[in-house]
Protein backbone atom coordinates (compact mmCIF):
# COMPACT_ATOMS: atom_id res chain seq x y z
CA UNK A 1 0.00 0.00 0.00
CA UNK A 2 1.76 3.13 -1.27
CA UNK A 3 0.49 6.56 -0.16
CA UNK A 4 1.32 9.61 -2.20
CA UNK A 5 3.10 12.88 -1.47
CA UNK A 6 1.72 16.41 -1.29
CA UNK A 7 0.63 18.02 -3.58
CA UNK A 8 0.67 15.09 -6.02
CA UNK A 9 -1.59 12.05 -6.33
CA UNK A 10 -1.31 8.27 -6.64
CA UNK A 11 -0.14 8.22 -10.27
CA UNK A 12 3.26 9.24 -8.92
CA UNK A 13 3.72 5.52 -8.20
CA UNK A 14 3.31 4.37 -11.81
CA UNK A 15 6.88 3.03 -11.91
CA UNK A 16 6.40 1.15 -8.63
CA UNK A 17 3.54 -0.92 -10.09
CA UNK A 18 6.28 -3.02 -11.70
CA UNK A 19 6.78 -4.63 -8.28
CA UNK A 20 3.68 -6.67 -9.11
CA UNK A 21 5.92 -8.66 -11.45
CA UNK A 22 7.63 -10.02 -8.33
CA UNK A 23 4.34 -11.36 -6.99
CA UNK A 24 3.37 -8.42 -4.79
CA UNK A 25 -0.09 -6.87 -5.01
CA UNK A 26 0.57 -3.13 -5.30
CA UNK A 27 -2.19 -0.72 -4.26
CA UNK A 28 -1.75 3.05 -4.60
CA UNK A 29 -4.94 4.94 -3.71
CA UNK A 30 -5.66 8.61 -4.26
CA UNK A 31 -6.06 10.23 -0.88
CA UNK A 32 -9.35 11.98 -0.29
CA UNK A 33 -10.19 14.54 -2.98
CA UNK A 34 -7.03 14.12 -5.06
CA UNK A 35 -6.92 13.70 -8.84
CA UNK A 36 -10.41 15.09 -9.18
CA UNK A 37 -11.92 12.51 -6.84
CA UNK A 38 -15.47 13.34 -5.85
CA UNK A 39 -17.42 12.32 -2.79
CA UNK A 40 -16.24 13.06 0.71
CA UNK A 41 -15.28 16.62 1.65
CA UNK A 42 -11.54 17.43 1.77
CA UNK A 43 -9.64 16.07 4.74
CA UNK A 44 -8.87 18.28 7.70
CA UNK A 45 -6.39 15.97 9.46
CA UNK A 46 -4.02 13.10 8.71
CA UNK A 47 -6.41 10.94 10.71
CA UNK A 48 -9.05 11.52 8.01
CA UNK A 49 -6.70 10.11 5.39
CA UNK A 50 -5.65 7.26 7.69
CA UNK A 51 -9.25 6.31 8.36
CA UNK A 52 -9.99 6.26 4.63
CA UNK A 53 -7.07 3.93 3.93
CA UNK A 54 -8.05 1.61 6.78
CA UNK A 55 -11.59 1.53 5.37
CA UNK A 56 -10.13 0.64 1.97
CA UNK A 57 -8.11 -2.23 3.44
CA UNK A 58 -11.24 -3.54 5.13
CA UNK A 59 -13.28 -3.21 1.94
CA UNK A 60 -10.62 -5.21 0.08
CA UNK A 61 -10.54 -7.81 2.90
CA UNK A 62 -6.84 -7.17 3.51
CA UNK A 63 -5.88 -8.01 7.08
CA UNK A 64 -2.17 -7.19 6.80
CA UNK A 65 -0.03 -5.24 4.35
CA UNK A 66 3.27 -3.47 3.88
CA UNK A 67 2.14 0.14 4.26
CA UNK A 68 3.96 3.38 3.65
CA UNK A 69 4.50 6.27 1.35
CA UNK A 70 6.43 9.32 0.29
CA UNK A 71 6.43 12.55 2.32
CA UNK A 72 2.77 13.15 3.29
CA UNK A 73 2.19 9.45 2.62
CA UNK A 74 4.63 8.70 5.42
CA UNK A 75 2.72 10.97 7.78
CA UNK A 76 -0.47 9.08 6.94
CA UNK A 77 1.30 5.77 7.56
CA UNK A 78 2.33 6.99 11.01
CA UNK A 79 -1.30 7.97 11.70
CA UNK A 80 -2.49 4.54 10.58
CA UNK A 81 0.04 2.84 12.84
CA UNK A 82 -1.04 5.00 15.74
CA UNK A 83 -4.65 3.86 15.37
CA UNK A 84 -4.38 0.35 13.89
CA UNK A 85 -0.89 -1.21 14.10
CA UNK A 86 -2.27 -4.70 13.47
CA UNK A 87 -2.50 -3.95 9.72
CA UNK A 88 1.28 -3.51 9.36
CA UNK A 89 3.22 -6.42 7.93
CA UNK A 90 5.95 -3.86 7.20
CA UNK A 91 6.42 -0.11 6.89
CA UNK A 92 7.94 2.09 4.18
CA UNK A 93 8.97 5.65 5.03
CA UNK A 94 10.31 7.51 1.99
CA UNK A 95 11.44 11.15 2.01
CA UNK A 96 9.46 11.85 5.15
CA UNK A 97 10.06 12.55 8.83
CA UNK A 98 8.54 11.74 12.19
CA UNK A 99 8.40 15.28 13.60
CA UNK A 100 5.40 17.57 13.37
CA UNK A 101 5.62 21.05 11.87
CA UNK A 102 7.61 23.69 13.71
CA UNK A 103 5.94 27.08 14.28
CA UNK A 104 7.94 28.44 11.34
CA UNK A 105 6.72 25.58 9.13
CA UNK A 106 3.12 26.24 10.18
CA UNK A 107 3.50 29.84 9.04
CA UNK A 108 4.80 28.55 5.72
CA UNK A 109 1.76 26.27 5.41
CA UNK A 110 -0.54 29.23 6.04
CA UNK A 111 1.14 31.15 3.22
CA UNK A 112 0.72 28.12 0.94
CA UNK A 113 -2.94 27.90 1.92
CA UNK A 114 -3.47 31.53 0.95
CA UNK A 115 -1.58 30.94 -2.29
CA UNK A 116 -3.72 28.01 -3.42
CA UNK A 117 -6.96 29.74 -2.41
CA UNK A 118 -6.03 32.92 -4.28
CA UNK A 119 -4.15 31.57 -7.31
CA UNK A 120 -4.91 27.85 -7.56
CA UNK A 121 -2.84 24.68 -8.11
CA UNK A 122 -0.63 26.18 -10.85
CA UNK A 123 0.82 28.66 -8.36
CA UNK A 124 1.44 25.84 -5.89
CA UNK A 125 3.29 23.88 -8.58
CA UNK A 126 5.57 26.84 -9.31
CA UNK A 127 6.27 27.31 -5.62
CA UNK A 128 6.81 23.63 -4.80
CA UNK A 129 8.70 22.09 -7.73
CA UNK A 130 12.09 23.66 -6.82
CA UNK A 131 11.67 22.20 -3.33
CA UNK A 132 10.31 18.81 -4.34
CA UNK A 133 12.95 17.90 -6.90
CA UNK A 134 16.68 17.71 -6.35
CA UNK A 135 19.12 19.96 -8.17
CA UNK A 136 20.31 17.06 -10.34
CA UNK A 137 16.78 16.25 -11.48
CA UNK A 138 15.88 19.86 -12.19
CA UNK A 139 19.06 20.27 -14.23
CA UNK A 140 19.02 17.00 -16.18
CA UNK A 141 15.45 15.66 -16.21
CA UNK A 142 12.98 18.20 -17.66
CA UNK A 143 10.59 15.31 -18.30
CA UNK A 144 10.33 14.64 -14.55
CA UNK A 145 9.80 18.35 -13.86
CA UNK A 146 6.86 18.38 -16.26
CA UNK A 147 5.54 15.11 -14.89
CA UNK A 148 5.43 16.57 -11.38
CA UNK A 149 3.78 19.73 -12.67
CA UNK A 150 1.04 17.66 -14.36
CA UNK A 151 0.48 15.64 -11.19
CA UNK A 152 -0.04 18.82 -9.18
CA UNK A 153 -2.31 20.44 -11.75
CA UNK A 154 -4.63 17.41 -11.73
CA UNK A 155 -5.68 18.28 -8.18
CA UNK A 156 -8.35 20.73 -7.11
CA UNK A 157 -7.82 23.79 -4.94
CA UNK A 158 -10.03 22.17 -2.30
CA UNK A 159 -7.99 18.96 -2.15
CA UNK A 160 -4.69 20.83 -1.86
CA UNK A 161 -6.09 23.18 0.79
CA UNK A 162 -7.40 20.23 2.82
CA UNK A 163 -4.01 18.56 2.67
CA UNK A 164 -2.26 21.72 3.86
CA UNK A 165 -4.55 21.86 6.89
CA UNK A 166 -3.86 18.20 7.60
CA UNK A 167 -0.10 18.68 7.31
CA UNK A 168 0.09 21.69 9.59
CA UNK A 169 -1.92 20.01 12.36
CA UNK A 170 -0.33 16.57 12.31
CA UNK A 171 1.11 15.33 15.61
CA UNK A 172 4.75 14.56 16.33
CA UNK A 173 5.23 10.86 15.61
CA UNK A 174 8.75 10.64 17.06
CA UNK A 175 7.50 9.03 20.32
CA UNK A 176 5.92 6.31 18.15
CA UNK A 177 9.22 5.13 16.65
CA UNK A 178 10.25 2.68 19.44
CA UNK A 179 6.84 0.97 19.16
CA UNK A 180 7.37 0.06 15.49
CA UNK A 181 8.48 -3.58 15.60
CA UNK A 182 7.51 -4.65 12.08
CA UNK A 183 10.18 -4.61 9.33
CA UNK A 184 10.74 -1.00 8.24
CA UNK A 185 12.46 0.52 5.22
CA UNK A 186 13.50 4.17 5.26
CA UNK A 187 14.45 5.76 1.93
CA UNK A 188 15.74 9.26 1.27
CA UNK A 189 17.13 11.15 -1.69
CA UNK A 190 20.55 12.54 -0.89
CA UNK A 191 19.45 15.92 -2.32
CA UNK A 192 16.19 16.02 -0.33
CA UNK A 193 16.01 19.52 1.14
CA UNK A 194 12.48 19.13 2.60
CA UNK A 195 13.04 16.04 4.77
CA UNK A 196 16.82 15.64 4.56
CA UNK A 197 19.00 12.65 5.25
CA UNK A 198 19.38 13.68 8.91
CA UNK A 199 15.63 13.18 9.42
CA UNK A 200 15.83 9.73 7.80
CA UNK A 201 18.77 8.79 9.99
CA UNK A 202 16.83 9.86 13.09
CA UNK A 203 13.97 7.54 12.15
CA UNK A 204 16.49 4.78 11.41
CA UNK A 205 17.93 5.13 14.90
CA UNK A 206 14.47 5.24 16.46
CA UNK A 207 13.05 2.14 14.74
CA UNK A 208 14.97 -0.92 15.90
CA UNK A 209 16.14 -3.14 13.06
CA UNK A 210 15.07 -0.71 10.33
CA UNK A 211 16.86 -0.52 7.00
CA UNK A 212 18.06 2.80 5.51
CA UNK A 213 18.58 3.36 1.78
CA UNK A 214 19.94 6.60 0.32
CA UNK A 215 19.12 7.39 -3.32
CA UNK A 216 22.00 9.36 -4.94
CA UNK A 217 21.12 12.38 -7.05
CA UNK A 218 17.46 12.42 -5.94
CA UNK A 219 15.50 15.00 -3.98
CA UNK A 220 12.20 14.81 -2.11
CA UNK A 221 10.47 12.59 -4.70
CA UNK A 222 13.08 9.85 -4.98
CA UNK A 223 10.63 7.29 -6.40
CA UNK A 224 10.05 9.58 -9.40
CA UNK A 225 13.58 10.93 -9.72
CA UNK A 226 15.32 7.54 -9.74
CA UNK A 227 12.66 4.82 -9.96
CA UNK A 228 15.24 2.12 -10.73
CA UNK A 229 17.21 2.69 -7.53
CA UNK A 230 14.05 3.20 -5.49
CA UNK A 231 12.47 0.00 -6.81
CA UNK A 232 15.64 -1.99 -6.28
CA UNK A 233 15.74 -0.99 -2.60
CA UNK A 234 12.03 -1.65 -2.21
CA UNK A 235 12.24 -5.05 -3.93
CA UNK A 236 15.18 -6.12 -1.77
CA UNK A 237 13.24 -5.13 1.35
CA UNK A 238 10.02 -6.85 0.28
CA UNK A 239 11.72 -10.04 -0.86
CA UNK A 240 14.16 -10.49 2.03
CA UNK A 241 12.85 -8.60 5.06
CA UNK A 242 9.07 -8.96 4.93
Amino acid sequence: MLLHAFPLHARMFQAQLALADRGWRVIAPHLRGFDGAAGDPPASSVDDYAGDVIDLLDALHIDEAVIGGVSMGGYVAFAMFRHAPRYFQGMILADTKSQGDTPEAVEGRKKMLRLVEEKGPAAVAEEMIPKLLGETTRRTRPDVVEQVRALVLANSTEAIAGAIRALMTRPDSTPLLPAIHCPALILVGDEDAVTPRAAAEEMHRGIAGSQLAVIPGAGHLSNLEDPSAFNASLAQFLDHRV
